[in-house]
């Protein structure tokens, strides 16, 4: 089920060059706010370590998550956004499978990472800066704390608001007609759910002949 056969095209901010790209610059901005530039042939040699780690990361998570739920590497980013802005449902029932079951997969993942996620990103952005502040740099002290508050604050407001957009998508799809979590053991090929004569299922088509 690539993005070929829904008739889209990946997004070049998708790509992992730009997500490789975004990380770099992201690091090396950062740095060079907080050192200066005095350092910048260190600060670009470990961006590009970085943001090397990063990408493969990224890209690691994509692709495990496309097995996981029945569809190809390159939708995953955009069956995200459509989550994540409550957007357009997808018109392939076998897409709106796939949807379905990244939500729980993110979902599950939420429940179980929630307990020590969020305590151990205070702790980092909490706590480097007090390294700052042993060491007699008290402006970069206080940059870091503001950017860790502000970054905190941020990813608490995000996270509840994707959970919340999650559930609400899930009851859009689930409550369409159209395959939706009935699916989920439905065998995927190529770009459509089949049944057994090779018509697709759910929604207003899988309707049995007779029953129209």
């Amino acid at each position: 089920m690539g993005s070929k056969e829904h008739g889209q095209v990946q997004r070049w901010q998708d790509r992992w060059w730009a997500v490789g790209l975004l990380v770099l610059v992201v690091w090396v901005g950062i740095r060079l706010a907080f050192d200066g530039w005095s350092g910048w042939p260190g600060i670009l040699v470990g961006g590009l370590v970085y943001a090397g780690f990063m990408t493969w990361f990224v890209m690691r998570r994509r692709r495990r998550d496309a097995r996981a739920v029945g569809t190809d590497a390159a939708r995953v980013p955009e069956l995200e956004r459509r989550i994540a802005k409550n957007g357009e449902l997808p018109e392939d029932p076998a897409e709106q499978a796939a949807m379905i079951r990244l939500i729980r997969r993110r979902e599950e993942k939420l429940r179980r990472n929630r307990w020590w996620a969020f305590p151990l990103l205070a702790l980092i952005f909490f706590g480097t800066p007090m390294f700052w502040f042993a060491a007699g740099n008290v402006g970069a002290g206080l940059w870091g704390l503001a950017f860790g508050a502000a970054f905190l604050g941020w990813m608490v407001w995000f996270n509840r608001r994707f959970v919340r957009r999650m559930a609400a998508m899930r009851q859009r799809i689930e409550g369409v007609g159209t395959e939706g979590a009935r699916i989920e053991g439905a065998r995927i090929k190529g770009g459509g759910v089949e049944g057994g004569e090779g018509r697709l299922v759910g929604g207003a088509e899988g309707l049995a002949p007779g029953a129209r």
